[in-house]
């Protein structure tokens, strides 16, 4: 591989942007592919995946290259020099990339290697924290499944398509895709492509959504005709896949406290024509007072820490601190109280997180069941999805009943 200096730079720029401005690395890396419109696919893929390569390895390769943060230009070319070198990329004699060390840094590799915190590149703290809450055998497998590239996962729009049909239109658009068992409506990607400028996209016949995602609105239960309350709604993947569900029957309230993703929602809803969703900011609590006791299903999709998707937010563990794993365990149960009083009698309640910490999936559910709020409920089924078993993101979600109110 020949590296070319423009876009080398383009991914340094953008590390500087996430490392050292704290900028998120989806948004950096959408902003840094606009800058040259001369860039074909290859150069784009080029620039994104060495970007989070290098944010998902942060740790090990600073510790090969013997810099820390805040990194200086040339430690963040140092940081590059050992992703390339690791990749038997031959690196130009470029006066950025001089007297890289190449045996050097493979031996420090094979040093390193052995111990897990480097090896899959994580906080201290992030993996005395992962053995405690799922112990060593399971947290050292998972770890390493999400510190593998998120595969691109799509759900055929069922409003407007099926899967089948689904596929044939990507193919037509030279875009090959696998059915994936036990998954209803899901298409992988064989290959890594630009989806969203596909005409299928535009003529919404599909919905980018990872396929642990996926099995949440169907965890639900929904039928046509329902009243079903989407509380944490954002912009609105599962809202979309429970209108499909209900074949636009009935009525969604799709609830979130900001505004700019319930407008995303509406332009998605637009396009995948789904007519039976009604957005509705939580600007004051008789927002959410206003619908206690008159839902059907309700679906709390709750803010949490993440951890499950690290494979497509990467730069999350590095964000990511203890106050804040702490602090969002409180706001999961709070919202669990608060919400659940939605659910009419004889409803049903999904608490979904993409969260693989128990104490943020099974225990808030037993604290709960518990608690005065939780007194009228009983679980009647829950599911673990881990990323080493499943191959995809990692989920939690429970399914509770109200017995009586």
């Amino acid at each position: 591989m020949r590296l070319h200096r423009n876009l080398v730079f383009a991914v340094i720029d953008t590390l500087n942007a996430i490392f050292n401005e704290n900028k998120y690395a989806d948004k950096e890396i959408a902003k840094a592919l606009k800058r040259d419109k001369r860039w074909g696919s290859r150069d784009r893929s080029f620039i994104a995946e060495t970007t989070y390569d290098i944010v998902r390895w942060k740790r090990l390769y600073a510790e090969i290259a013997d810099v820390k943060q805040p990194f200086s230009r040339p430690n963040l070319f140092r940081l590059f020099a050992v992703w390339a070198t690791l990749r038997g990329i031959e690196l130009p004699d470029w006066k950025q990339l001089e007297e890289t060390p190449t045996r050097r840094i493979k031996g420090r590799f094979d040093e390193l290697n052995q111990t897990r915190k480097y090896r899959e590149s994580i906080p201290d703290w992030l993996d005395e924290l992962g053995v405690e809450e799922l112990g060593e055998e399971k947290w050292t497998k998972e770890l390493a499944a999400l510190n593998q590239q998120a595969p691109v996962v799509l759900r055929a729009n069922t409003l407007k398509n099926n899967k089948k049909s689904l596929q044939q239109s990507l193919f037509e658009e030279h875009i090959e895709t696998h059915t994936i068992k036990g998954y209803t409506d899901a298409l992988e990607l064989d290959e890594r492509a630009n989806v969203f400028s596909t005409q299928a996209f535009k003529n919404g016949l599909f919905e980018v959504q990872d396929a642990s995602s996926q099995l949440v609105a169907e965890f639900l239960e929904v039928e046509p005709g329902m009243r079903v309350v989407d509380t944490c709604a954002g912009a609105g993947g599962k809202s979309l896949h429970l209108a499909a569900l209900m074949e636009n029957k009935g009525q969604i309230i799709a609830l979130d406290i900001y505004e700019n993703k319930l407008k995303e929602l509406k332009r998605r809803a637009k396009r995948a024509k789904a007519h039976n969703i009604d957005t509705r900011t939580i600007d004051t609590t008789k927002v959410v007072k206003k619908l206690y006791g008159t839902a059907d299903r309700v679906l709390i999709d709750a803010p949490c820490s993440g951890l499950g998707v690290l494979s497509r937010n990467p730069d999350a563990k590095w964000k990511l601190q203890p106050e804040f794993i702490d602090n969002i365990r409180k706001t999961q149960a709070e919202i669990l109280d608060r919400y659940s009083k939605i659910v009419k009698e004889n409803g049903k309640m999904v608490y979904a997180t993409c969260s693989i910490l128990p104490s943020e999936n099974q225990k808030q559910v037993e604290a709960f069941l518990q608690r005065e709020a939780g007194k009228d409920f009983r679980l009647l089924n829950q599911k673990i999805v881990l990323a080493h078993e499943s191959g995809y993101d990692g989920f939690y979600m429970a399914l509770l009943e109200k017995t009586k109110s």
